[in-house]
Formats: C-alpha cells, structure tokens, sequence
C-alpha cells in the first residue's frame, strides 16, 4: 500500500447537535440528539481529510476540542502517517493516560488523517487499505429503545424500511416480565427471517443477567449485547458459557489491549469495537487482526460511514450497526440498500459536510 505524502496544517473542530429522527431510550437515560463534533484535518497540499466523534454529552464536545487543540500543537508540520502519528501522540499523553477525551480526539484525528490520504489518492478508504467497494450487510439500530411497550411492535416494524432484516432491540425494563413481553411484541410483528438483537447497555447484575439470560434463551435473539458492566470479563465469560444466546460486548473496549484481555478471558462470543473507543482506523485494523486469530465475528459500533470501509476489510465481517445520526449534516449520507451499506466508490471514507446543515444545529 503506497500512500500520499502530505503535511498536517491544521485542525478544526465543530461541535453540532443533531435531533434524533427516533428518541433512543436506554438504561442509562433517553437519547433525544446527538451531540457530534466535526473534525477538519488541513494539509499544506490542499486536501482536507475529515471524520466526526460522537460526544454523548454537549459538554464534552468543547473538552474533546480542546484535546485535538493540544494533538495539532504536538504534531503540526508532520507528515500524515497515522500509525507513527499515533505513537508519537501516545508518548505525549502518556502521564494524562490515552483514555476517555484523549483517545476520542486521537481516534477523531486518525480518521481523518487516513480519509485526508485516501483523498490525496483518489481512491476509497477501503481501497487504500487494500480492498474494494462493497456492500456490508446492515442492522437497523435506530430506535427501538425503552418505550411503552404498545409502542414495541410498531417501531420494530418500521425499521424495516430500507430492506433491513436485523434490527435490535434495548432492553433492561424493571422487570423480567417486561423484558420478556417486549421481545414477544417485537418478535411477533417481525418475519421470521428478521434477525432481532438486544441490547441491555449494562444495566444488570451478574445475577440477573443469568436470570434474564436464561429467560429470554428460548426467545430466537441473535446476540445478548452488553448485559452487565463492560468491564467485568470475568462475568461476561460466565453469561458466554451459560447462555446458549451469543454474548456481544466491545463498544468500551478501550483500545485494542483491552480488546486482547477480554479474549483471552473468553468474555464474548462476539465482538464489536467502536471507531472512537478502539483507535480510529489503525486500532480497528489491530483489533481486526486479534478478532481473525480467535475466528470471532467482528461488528462496527455507530460511525457507519467509515466502520463500512472498515468491516469490508475485516476477515470475520458480521453486521454493520446503522444508526442515521450523522446524516442530516452530511452531504452525502450512506446508502442503504436492501439491508446492506453501500460503500461509495468516491474518494475517501465518504464523508463531508452539508455546511448548511452545520450551521443550523452548530453549538452555542
């Protein structure tokens, strides 16, 4: 793989706040928008390479910018590699730790250094990376969050527009009982060829994860999806070994070290690290490699855009998780098609900015 030569000039970050189509209700709160910031990453040739971080908090988004404030300091006039760009910044933030805020904006930068290389190239990212235009088959995780369980039915329904046939589901009601008559209600509206996922967004015990897990066995779900705190690999391998529903986890995986730990510790059947958690395009690439040694399916975390590029290139490719929260302020969201992610056959990852968009939802 032979890459452009180009010279880091600057950073731009641009926090926006996005309304859901759909609210996502979840353990841990309801999600009504989405607080993105928006990295633009000038190079000396001309070409800009861009990417965005989801910020979870609005609050965040001026603290994360700060960080990419501190990355263009230590690393502006180099020459945009990102793998040796990542190591320097790694050695800079050692005592502050690569984690939380820092390792977002690293992730943010090294995305968009590598979408500012396949620019330079004229060629996709997954070109670049030695791989070609696909499609990536999808599931449809916009919505379906805790709600009024009347409402169950009818949302699982809806999200099969677009030719999904795999959506999921958040769990993680009060009680079992509605945990088990929200499956029911989405599983009944849906054609048996659809696969459902669950998400629990750790809000059990260990205890009752075995309970729920157990219970819900019986139900046809695809993957139990992080039922207990992320962390907890120990338990996690419990509920693997116990369950006969494949446990997924990897979201929090923080960096691909950790990824590492929770194989060795055979914590999940199935894994799915995020673009912002895991390193950007070069610890995703890592982390792909680990997940080929284990023969573990390996899905994306939000950021579909890019995770598509990325997922076409991964040995045990499984499922693309589709969320749209990016796409009111991008130029030219990612096509689905029958189901799956069309990856474009344009340069880059594919993403740039609807500056009209931006301007309406920018932050104060």
């Amino acid at each position: 793989m032979s890459e452009p030569r180009l010279t880091l000039r600057a950073i731009r970050a641009t926090g926006v706040e996005v309304p859901l189509k759909l609210p996502l209700g979840t353990s841990a709160g309801t999600l009504r928008s989405a607080a993105l910031l928006l990295i633009d990453l000038e190079t000396e040739e001309g070409v800009t390479g861009h990417s965005y971080l989801f910020c979870y908090l609005p609050a965040a988004a001026p603290a994360i910018a700060a960080m990419l404030g501190e990355v263009e300091r230590s690393v502006k006039g180099e020459r945009v590699a990102p793998a040796d760009l990542w190591e320097k910044l790694a050695r800079r933030f050692k005592l502050i730790g690569v984690q939380g805020i820092v390792r977002m904006a690293m992730s943010g930068f090294d995305v968009a250094c590598w979408d500012a290389l396949a620019l330079a190239a004229g060629k996709p990212l997954v070109t670049l990376l030695g791989g070609a235009p696909r499609r990536v088959r999808a599931y449809n995780s916009n919505g379906l969050g805790l709600m009024a369980l009347e409402a169950v039915a009818d949302e699982a329904e809806r999200l099969l527009e677009g030719g999904f046939r795999a959506v999921k589901l958040r769990l993680g009601y009060p009680t079992l009982a509605a945990d088990l008559a929200a499956v029911r209600a989405a599983r009944k509206r849906l054609p048996d060829s659809v696969e459902l996922m669950v998400d629990f967004n750790q809000a059990l015990s260990l205890a009752e994860a075995l309970e729920r897990g157990r219970a819900i066995d019986s139900e046809g779900l695809f993957w139990i999806e992080e039922p207990i705190r992320h962390d907890d690999f120990r338990g996690c391998a419990a509920l693997a070994q116990a369950l006969a529903t494949p446990v997924q986890i990897g979201e929090n995986f923080s960096l691909p070290e950790q990824m590492a730990e929770a194989l060795a510790a055979k914590a999940c059947d199935l894994v799915m690290p995020d673009l912002e958690r895991i390193g950007g395009v070069t610890g995703w690439r890592r982390a792909a490699s680990l997940a080929a040694e284990r023969k573990l399916p390996m899905s994306s975390h939000l950021f579909p855009e890019t995770s598509a590029h990325l997922l076409a290139l991964t040995p045990t490719c499984h499922y693309l998780e589709y969320v749209d929260w990016a796409s009111a302020i991008l130029a030219e969201p990612l096509a689905i098609e029958d189901g799956a992610a069309v990856i474009p056959d344009r340069p880059g990852t594919g993403v740039s900015w609807d500056e009209k968009a931006v301007k309406r939802y920018r932050m104060a």
